[in-house]
């Protein structure tokens, strides 16, 4: 059978297939993730004054705005007119994911920063040793004072951030591969899987070290479901989500996905991690690179299946 289209679009960066996004976006997804997760974890151990998880977490919330701010330098990095970047803090539309996400990001730099300055004086002693040293310590007082409502807004906006991650793909509703309303869930629990990674891998305590292994493997358990769902919705909706499902089920994405993503990103770090829970002993720092990892080639699949998915049969 023989399908004939006429159209007057002549843009080959959209199609047949979509692309405009490469690495630049991917690293930023999973960077942002990242950051959402060390900032639930830090604010959450903050709110539990540190009964459940000594210090790990807290201590990692220096990194938070690092890591945001390297995501942000690689998206910056894919904007085609660099100097408009200003125009997003212009203009507020409540119906674009974009807008949303970039004052979500203006919010978490700044409140990430008070929260680590309300944590430093015990977590890094050092830095608040300097921070006094520059006159600083007006800052540390105020954010000290106020560090349980810092907290909890920090759980908010991180949140926030990692839904919006998924949100900025699933809003394209010309992709099918991208237009579920469980991306952005998945991956708000793929960036706590890989902030609960990072918190195993620089714990230095027994303790929270296996406290946070059962965490991640809770995560990633939970994680694999929603991308369960997701593919069976796929395979059981119109069409075309049934092709771009088929993109993982014999099509060019299948040994990508089921290899790296699910059996190495995935299942492998979890199995490694119930095996330390249960006495196995293996250096520490395997599985949770195996999870950031995993995280990282997850978001490469995303936005490639994304683009290569369309709702007009070519």
């Amino acid at each position: 059978m023989e399908e004939f289209i006429t159209t007057h679009r002549m843009n080959p960066d959209i199609d047949p297939v979509l692309t405009i996004w490469r690495w630049q976006v991917s690293v930023y997804l999973f960077l942002g993730g990242l950051t959402a997760g060390l900032l639930i974890l830090g604010a959450l151990s903050v709110l539990q004054r540190r009964k459940a998880a000594p210090t790990a977490a807290q201590r990692l919330l220096v990194w938070t705005p690092v890591v945001l701010g390297v995501g942000l330098f690689s998206l910056f990095l894919d904007l085609e007119h660099k100097i408009h970047v200003y125009r997003f803090y212009t203009t507020f539309r409540v119906t674009s994911p974009m807008s949303w996400g970039s004052w979500i990001l203006l919010l978490v730099m700044p409140v990430s920063v008070l929260l680590i300055a309300g944590t430093m004086r015990e977590t890094w002693p050092g830095l608040y040793a300097w921070a006094e040293r520059k006159g600083l310590r007006g800052l540390a007082t105020f954010s000290e004072k106020r560090l349980m409502g810092l907290a909890r807004l920090s759980v908010a906006l991180g949140v926030a951030l990692g839904i919006y991650t998924g949100i900025l793909l699933s809003a394209y509703g010309a992709r099918p591969f991208w237009n579920t309303a469980i991306l952005g869930p998945i991956f708000l629990v793929s960036g706590l899987s890989s902030g609960a990674a990072l918190v195993q891998w620089m714990s230095r305590d027994e303790r929270e070290h296996r406290l946070y292994t059962r965490i991640d493997v809770g995560l990633i358990a939970f994680e694999l479901f929603l991308i369960g769902l997701m593919l069976i919705g796929m395979a059981s909706g119109p069409e075309r989500q049934q092709a771009a499902a088929h993109l993982v089920f014999g099509g060019e994405l299948t040994t990508y996905f089921w290899v790296f993503v699910v059996m190495i990103g995935l299942l492998l770090p979890v199995l490694l991690e119930v095996f330390h829970l249960k006495g196995r002993p293996q250096p520490r720092f395997i599985a949770p690179a195996f999870v950031l990892l995993g995280g990282l080639i997850f978001r490469f699949f995303i936005v490639e299946a994304g683009q290569l998915t369309t709702w007009i049969g070519y």
